[in-house]
């Protein structure tokens, strides 16, 4: 039995994309929650926002073709889609395929990336994923990079003192709330008065129709191209989400930007990879004239620091005309938290999941999956197609904004369920009847494949898996 209220997140997404609902029939989504170990729906969230996106890639399709297409999600496969490091296998020297061996710096990562008690009697969870937040965060503490020196040092202070410190330090960080705590704190009552996909006109354009290649294989995003400058890991997930329905997706990285191995390696099916360091100017000319080529750019870096460089919404605007720009935050376009930076477990913790997930015991826990990280990315491929639509229709150039902490938000409106314990999430005959199998830079691998089902053009990947810096920065 609900122990809150259930909302339903389809019709959330239907009343952002407007227009007439889809048709009887038109989607079909089996299946519900309990996938995994949590009160939340997260299985049942995401399979709504796949199933939107899939309306939305239909609109397009529609716009192309005369012709929608049926729509299909599982739920439990939306929900095996947050935890895809776990389902992806590499081939043994005897053929057969084993999951891939768990990365010791995660692990480290994880186990100290937290929450933790505070002085006050609260908790505090300080994050320490790549080297330099990393170390941003132990200088605050003044503690040693070990599970027991991070557990002393956020003993130390006072929830909300160290949230701030946290904070003056760029570095990452959040006090646990509850969710009612969230929602009277400045910044969720300023999320609270946002819709959960932001869509703003920044600029005028003819209306550009959807590309049409009239040759074999043509797939609802054919010939859109996008420029992802986006890593670990929402920001990734939603390009690669347009690059399962045809789009061009190109990555654009530089040698010496941090990176965590697992999250490039399951997030980069379908794309090509280029090195830019945006720091040398002839380097980042050759952005800006990728960005003229472009349709989409999709970047998830603490605000003003592309538009320092040239490369904010508005400029982009102005060099590319009908532009649509994809920023990916953890706390939103405003309020007071609007500046800092956050990942996944952030935002579980500063919203309530984290507070609402202890199983009874007291003391917080994060949820057994990237929940607001693939449900951000998700949210940020349907708001790109929106706004793809909208500038077929309209003409403009849109700016479309996402966040965390609107995913967590998102994820507590749909209610809570009793907590099983038990629960693992896929079987392993679950998840290989959903894989695919493919040769990579990582050796030959076999990975979930797209989760969203159209009856005409089937989801999926036209490219591997490409080792990072390996292409050149230009379209194909």
């Amino acid at each position: 039995m609900d122990t809150k209220a259930k909302a339903n997140p389809f019709d959330e997404l239907m009343a952002l994309r407007g227009g007439p609902a889809p048709a009887a029939g038109e989607v079909t989504i089996t299946g519900s929650d309990p996938v995994y170990p949590t009160v939340f729906r997260i299985g049942d969230t995401a399979a709504a926002v796949l199933a939107g996106i899939g309306v939305a890639v239909n609109d397009l399709w529609e716009s192309k073709t005369g012709r929608r297409q049926k729509v299909a999600v599982d739920t439990r496969h939306a929900a095996a889609t947050m935890r895809t490091a776990d389902f992806t296998y590499f081939r043994k020297p005897d053929g057969s395929y084993e999951p891939a061996p768990l990365d010791p710096v995660m692990q480290r990562m994880r186990q100290r990336t937290q929450p933790w008690p505070t002085k006050d009697g609260r908790w505090f969870l300080p994050h320490l994923n790549l080297p330099e937040l990393s170390a941003r965060v132990l200088g605050v503490l003044k503690c040693e990079n070990t599970v027991e020196g991070v557990r002393d040092g956020v003993a130390k202070w006072n929830a909300d003192d160290l949230e701030e410190a946290i904070a003056r330090a760029r570095a990452c960080g959040g006090k646990v709330r509850t969710n009612a705590e969230w929602m009277a704190h400045p910044q969720g009552q300023y999320l609270a008065q946002r819709p959960l996909i932001e869509i703003g006109k920044i600029g005028e354009s003819v209306p550009e129709p959807m590309p049409v290649s009239m040759t074999a294989g043509e797939r609802p995003l054919t010939g859109i191209r996008v420029l992802d400058l986006t890593r670990i890991l929402a920001g990734p997930v939603a390009a690669r989400t347009l690059a399962e329905h045809g789009a061009e997706v190109l990555m654009v990285t530089a040698p010496h930007l941090p990176q965590t191995p697992e999250h490039v390696r399951d997030t980069s099916h379908g794309k090509r990879s280029c090195y830019l360091d945006l720091s040398k100017p002839d380097e980042s000319a050759k952005l800006k004239e990728l960005v003229r080529g472009a349709d989409v750019f999709s970047q998830g870096y603490r605000p003003g620091v592309l538009a320092a460089r040239g490369f904010g919404p508005e400029e982009l605007a102005g060099v590319r005309p009908g532009i649509v720009y994809l920023t990916i935050s953890c706390y939103g376009s405003g309020g007071p938290f609007a500046d800092r930076a956050g990942w996944e477990q952030v935002a579980q913790t500063v919203t309530g999941i984290c507070a609402a997930n202890d199983g009874g015991t007291g003391r917080p826990a994060l949820i057994h999956a990237a929940a607001c990280d693939w449900i951000t990315g998700y949210l940020g491929a349907y708001g790109v197609l929106l706004a793809l639509a909208k500038r077929a229709r309209e003409g403009g150039s849109y700016h479309v904004r996402v966040s965390l902490c609107q995913s967590g938000m998102f994820i507590q409106r749909q209610g809570r369920g009793v907590l099983d314990p038990s629960l693992k999430g896929l079987t392993r005959a679950e998840a290989e009847a959903l894989q695919i199998a493919a040769d990579s830079p990582y050796g030959a691998m076999r990975f979930l494949k797209p989760v969203v089902q159209m009856s005409e053009t089937p989801p999926h990947w036209a490219r591997v898996t490409p080792k990072l810096g390996a292409d050149e920065p230009r379209w194909t």
